[in-house]
């Protein structure tokens, strides 16, 4: 027992401040995450902004599979039982994949060349998105800056394999195509020293890495994440094989929750998002896209079948991402559904949302699915979700699904308190925020749930125009690089508002890296901008 009242006293104050810290590190374990910056190469959208266009369009961005990639016609086969034939001649492809700047990269021509393309897009994604957040990637080298890839099928390396005597064998085989090299080379060639890691959990892969990028931040094992996932389709094979399991649509489209689902239709490309806690972007002064509450990922268990999906293990994986973000599912205006467009899945999926949203008075839960706009990308589904999820509760609207002519027999549209996004509608708004759910559900069980809103007031407002002179510094690695992204500027601030060019040539300045070949501009606004761009046809010098 103390001895004196000041003994006491001490111990009362060691008590409270033992208390305290307590408290702090219970509220890190629930700190939202917030997302500060993103890069998309989707079929139809080769950037961000193009990807947004494409979902407020309700553009169906399937098409016949490039000669590039193989011949259809030699594969094509109407009979799902005819040995080595595919009856699938669509899918959704983005442009491209074979260009590589590996100069850029450091990465010798030979090395290159033995690359998975997967890899170079996932470089390529990494450096727009850590760009986008105005981070600039030459200055990050060195930070607890983690990256999570979601990756699956090595396509790449099963073409060249059967292509190869083994004496054709060389040493960057390895590391240009075990999937662990993904996230490893994007760490290495940035030189970021936090985790870095594949998830391969199928069709979940690259929502997973958001949820371990998100309890990564808040353990401090980091203090910046890339998180998100790759698909490309080069080889025909898994095109055959999936024929042979019925599970791909004839014409190539999810036609999610319709009576027409048939199957799924594939897509490809790759998708990044840097997260930060929320705390530390607030008090960087990032722009902060949206808000990451909470997630969860389970597994299927014991389910009818080792591909068939659990409804009750849906519904466990959503309830426990509400309680990790400590929201009643009533608060969520919007889910991105995995949706796949089978006859099977839908059904499951929107029984188990609709149980958990509970019936009742109130609007009902919109759901929707970006599958019906790009396909199933498989391993990087789940970050396509999340770009549209973020990009919805951004710009305020929830974009069209397609496909949707009539509703599937096997699901109980009138018990349920669920509505299919039919048109482009204002995203409901709830106690002042928008709340977004984005499921994925991996073919290997893993099940993933992330619950997003819109910054609400952590975002900076734009500043208002000043009039004074500001200068915009460009820079490229080649003349032809530095007329391209000017080309780039010039398109952006034909639609940018004009209060925002201060913001404009701080972030250009401070958040992009610097390359010998340079453009500057003085201007006091964003059309003086935009002219004088316009009037710098001829790139300037390499610095010596």
């Amino acid at each position: 027992m103390p001895g004196t009242p000041e003994d006491l006293r001490t111990l009362l104050e060691d008590a409270l401040l033992k208390i305290r810290a307590l408290r702090g590190e219970l509220a890190a374990l629930h700190e939202p995450i917030a997302v500060v910056g993103a890069a998309a190469r989707f079929p139809g959208a080769p950037d961000l902004d193009a990807y947004w266009q494409l979902l407020a369009r309700g553009v169906d961005a399937i098409g016949p599979v490039p000669a590039s990639r193989w011949q259809s016609a030699d594969l094509y086969d109407p009979d799902p039982d005819r040995p080595g034939t595919s009856y699938v001649r669509d899918g959704g492809f983005i442009d491209g994949i074979d260009e590589f700047d590996a100069e850029f990269f450091g990465i010798a021509p030979r090395e290159a060349a033995e690359m998975d393309p997967q890899q170079r897009l996932l470089l390529e994604v990494s450096w727009e998105a850590l760009e986008h957040a105005g981070l600039a990637p030459d200055r990050v080298r060195g930070t607890r800056t983690g990256v999570w890839a979601g990756m699956m099928s090595p396509e790449y390396a099963l073409r060249r394999q059967r292509g190869l005597a083994a004496r054709d064998v060389s040493a960057y085989m390895p590391s240009g195509n075990e999937l662990s090299f993904g996230a490893g080379r994007v760490a290495y060639f940035l030189g970021l020293q936090g985790p870095a890691m594949a998830v391969a959990s199928a069709c979940s892969s690259s929502l997973v890495t958001v949820h371990l990028a998100c309890q990564a931040l808040r353990a401090g094992e980091c203090e910046a994440a890339l998180a998100g996932g790759v698909n490309l389709m080069i080889d025909p094979f898994t095109n055959v094989m999936l024929s042979k399991l019925r599970a791909l649509a004839r014409d190539g489209r999810c036609k999610t929750f319709d009576a027409a689902a048939d199957g799924y239709g594939r897509g490809e490309g790759a998708g990044m998002v840097v997260l930060k806690r929320l705390s530390a972007a607030r008090a960087n002064g990032d722009r902060i896209m949206a808000v990451i509450h909470g997630s969860a990922v389970n597994h299927d268990g014991a389910s009818a079948g080792l591909t068939v999906p659990n409804g009750t293990a849906q519904e466990m994986l959503l309830r426990q991402a509400l309680a990790a973000a400590r929201l009643d599912a009533r608060e969520i205006g919007y889910v991105e559904a995995h949706g796949t467009g089978t006859m099977l899945g839908d059904p499951i999926e929107l029984h188990a949302l609709a149980r958990v949203r509970g019936t009742g008075t109130g609007a009902p839960l919109i759901v929707g699915s970006v599958k019906t706009n790009i396909g199933h990308l498989e391993p990087a589904a789940g970050i396509a979700g999340l770009l549209k999820a973020v990009l919805a509760v951004e710009h305020g609207e929830i974009p069209r699904h397609l496909h949707f002519q009539t509703p599937n027999p096997h699901v109980r549209w009138d018990d349920l308190p669920l509505r299919v996004a039919r048109e482009a509608m204002a995203f409901p708004s709830g106690g002042g925020r928008r709340l977004a759910g984005v499921s994925s559900f991996g073919l290997s069980g893993v099940n993933a749930h992330v619950i997003v809103s819109d910054a609400d007031e952590a975002g900076a407002a734009p500043r208002d125009e000043d009039g004074l002179p500001h200068v915009l510094t460009l820079s490229a690695r080649t003349p032809a690089a530095l007329a391209a992204l000017s080309g780039r500027y010039q398109r952006f601030l034909e639609a940018a508002p004009p209060a925002q060019w201060a913001d404009i040539c701080f972030t250009a300045n401070t958040g992009r890296a610097h390359f010998a070949h340079r453009l500057a501009i003085v201007a006091a606004s964003a059309r003086e901008g935009l002219e004088a761009l316009r009037a710098a046809a001829v790139p300037a010098a390499p610095v010596r």
